[in-house]
């Protein structure tokens, strides 16, 4: 059981409506212990503000949990009051681990100072026990912003470390799966030093997540015709419209966490290149459509993954045939990677290996990831694609911001089809992808029903 929030009531100025003392912490079906505010979600950043805010996780060892919590949960009763946070801390998920999961949702400051005051009461334990030694802060971050945290060549990481005075490794990406998206920041040092340090991580994490945010948000209407909540194609988890009734219920996540309660990502690490073939996984679906998406020949390896585990994932996660050719020549800067699927399907493929390439630094943390597909039309609506005088395919760049070519002189295949070429951000590709099928199913209907209305020899005309 937890706080409903009634959002407009409170908005309007109006009255909530009574909770029954300790329901939000009482609640048998509760799978995690909650703490917090009736008003900690609530007045100038409430649930509409909040929703798209990235909270503080963090892990603690299990043996801590008890003392953060205090006799009959004053203690975490302290914090969340002083610091006007909502904390859930995941003591029943994975049961036997030697670290439990802490998610704090507050203001900046009010995570920054929640998370001060569960150092110190570890600090005092440890010392009062000596069961450990050092007790390291640690940060779990979704994978997708880590690179942004780590900057280029490793700079923004190093910075932090000089002028915090402490020491910080990030977990491998072969921890990651497809059920555990987050990397653990472990942060050394005094309390005050470790305090400090996560001051200025959260500071990149949030910029690098509201950054996310906005870049989905500018595109919500762009997309007609799929179902865009149910996509999650980024590995950070965001959905891309974040819930309409506003936060109600638990806010509690698990180890898997994700800011817009999207699904988890599909994740893999990077490895060598196969010299030769092509490496196909096929998953069998109806409405196939193919692209021909074209990444940097170095990423080819991280969309891999070892022996061939992230593309696994990445295939069975869309529900696509994800085919890398083998390249024309070793020096080629790009490789094409071949995609079958539905609409559906072409959505979350490729929007993974947009995200894959921007996790990876292929392209710089403010750079756009900008790549070519081609997409092969009927040689009958090539024209259409094209418009009187060019009139439709200049409307569609400028409808999609996507550089759509259609060459000319091209040879049609066997099919008697030939390829268009579109070149944009993920959303530009995706918009110039549909509006291009919507231009081929018309000239199919039509071609259909002009067949329709021809006789045929077997029957006389009247």
């Amino acid at each position: 059981v937890s706080y409903i929030l009634d959002e407009e009531a409170g908005r309007d100025g109006g009255v909530r409506p009574q909770v029954p003392r300790g329901a939000s912490k009482m609640g048998t079906g509760s799978r995690e212990q909650e703490f917090g505010q009736p008003g900690a979600m609530g007045g100038p950043q409430g649930p509409r503000h909040r929703q798209q805010e990235l909270p503080l996780r963090i892990l603690v060892p299990t043996q801590f949990v008890g003392a953060i919590i205090g006799k009959e949960g004053l203690t975490i009763k302290n914090i969340t009051k002083q610091t006007q946070s909502k904390v859930d801390i995941h003591r029943k998920e994975n049961a036997g681990a030697t670290e439990k999961a802490i998610t704090i949702h507050s203001s900046k400051e009010g995570c920054s100072q929640a998370c001060r005051m569960i150092l110190e009461i570890m600090e005092k334990e440890a010392n009062d026990t000596k069961i450990v030694e050092e007790v390291p802060l640690k940060i779990l971050a979704n994978n997708s912003l880590v690179g942004r945290l780590i900057g280029k060549e490793g700079r923004n990481l190093k910075k932090i470390e000089q002028d915090t005075g402490t020491k910080i490794t990030i977990s491998s990406l072969q921890d990651l799966t497809i059920y555990n998206q987050e990397r653990t920041i472990t942060v050394r040092g005094g309390v005050e030093e470790c305090c400090n340090a996560e001051v200025e991580i959260m500071k990149k994490l949030r910029e690098a997540h509201e950054n996310d945010v906005a870049s989905l948000n500018q595109q919500t209407n762009m997309m007609p015709g799929l179902n865009m909540n149910a996509l999650g194609i980024f590995s950070s988890g965001l959905s891309v419209l974040p819930p309409a009734s506003g936060l109600r219920g638990s806010l509690s996540a698990s180890a898997n966490y994700s800011p817009l309660l999207g699904p988890p990502s599909v994740l893999g690490s990077m490895y060598g290149v196969p010299s030769s073939g092509a490496l196909s996984l096929q998953q069998t679906t109806a409405e196939q459509e193919v692209v021909y998406l074209f990444v940097p020949t170095p990423a080819v390896g991280a969309l891999i993954g070892k022996k061939g585990q992230h593309i696994r994932e990445l295939a069975h996660y869309a529900g696509a045939s994800i085919k890398i050719a083998a390249p024309d020549n070793p020096d080629d800067p790009e490789r094409m990677v071949i995609i079958t699927g539905p609409p559906e399907a072409q959505f979350k493929a490729q929007g993974r290996i947009y995200g894959k390439l921007k996790e990876e630094n292929f392209f710089t943390a403010k750079e756009d990831v900008k790549l070519e597909a081609h997409i092969k039309v009927p040689l009958t609506a090539a024209g259409r694609v094209i418009g009187k005088g060019g009139k439709t395919v200049n409307e569609l760049q400028n409808l999609t911001s996507a550089e759509v070519i259609v060459p000319r002189d091209q040879t049609p295949d066997e099919n008697d089809e030939v390829f268009v070429k579109i070149i944009g951000h993920f959303f530009a590709s995706q918009t110039a992808q549909r509006k291009i099928r919507e231009i081929i199913q018309q000239v199919k209907q039509q071609e259909r029903k002009h067949q329709q209305m021809v006789p045929t020899p077997s029957q006389p005309s009247i």
